[in-house]
């Protein structure tokens, strides 16, 4: 059935279900975070939001009710990334760590783990590597949620995790075993090797 359909059919009990564009004002934030990530530019992230969130509304119709709004919201927003990127055949760096910066912010006392050394050993990484970590950690999608929106397999998604994550300690000098002293939840997340699954 279509979101249009869906809105028109009575639901159960008479009520009329709710409308799926409603939902796409809850997912802005972390939109906007998903496209900072991508964009690496405060400017660029948030018209990228706005052409992902014209596409949604615009495309609402294919959109099924009772799926996951957010990752369908993840998936129009990155394709137009990498379209516009296509495009434009270029690449704007992240020189001032504008990505990284409202990512997460760590309380100003020290930890294991500087913030700052976080944003420079993450913009280090490839972008396949920065996005699976993004979709995987901070924002919690599954694996298999992350190669759905990514249009790849999950054993791509879990490699590109894992070397993101190796790598990232490569560049911190953390170990393994290291304990990491960080009140910061979503760079834990980024770096956390379990994400949920399913």
């Amino acid at each position: 059935m279509s979101a249009t359909a869906a809105r028109k059919a009575p639901a159960e009990g008479g009520a009329t279900p709710r409308d799926p564009r409603d939902e796409i004002a809850e997912h802005l934030k972390p939109m906007r975070l998903f496209a900072l990530s991508l964009t690496r530019d405060i400017n660029r992230a948030d018209d990228l939001v706005q052409d992902t969130v014209v596409k949604a509304w615009t495309n609402i119709d294919k959109f099924e009710p009772g799926t996951n709004m957010r990752a369908w919201l993840f998936t129009i927003l990155r394709n137009t990334f990498y379209s516009d990127r296509r495009r434009a055949r270029r690449e704007v760096a992240d020189a001032e760590g504008a990505l990284a910066g409202r990512i997460a912010e760590k309380p100003d006392h020290d930890g294991r783990l500087a913030m700052a050394d976080f944003r420079a050993a993450f913009e280090q990484l490839p972008d396949e590597q920065r996005e699976v970590l993004i979709l995987v950690g901070a924002q919690g999608f599954s694996y298999e949620d992350a190669a759905e929106m990514c249009g790849c397999a999950v054993g791509t998604v879990k490699s590109r995790a894992n070397r993101g994550r190796k790598r990232l300690a490569e560049l911190l000098g953390v170990e393994a075993r290291d304990s990491l002293e960080m009140t910061d939840q979503s760079t834990l997340a980024v770096i956390a090797e379990n994400p949920t699954s399913g």
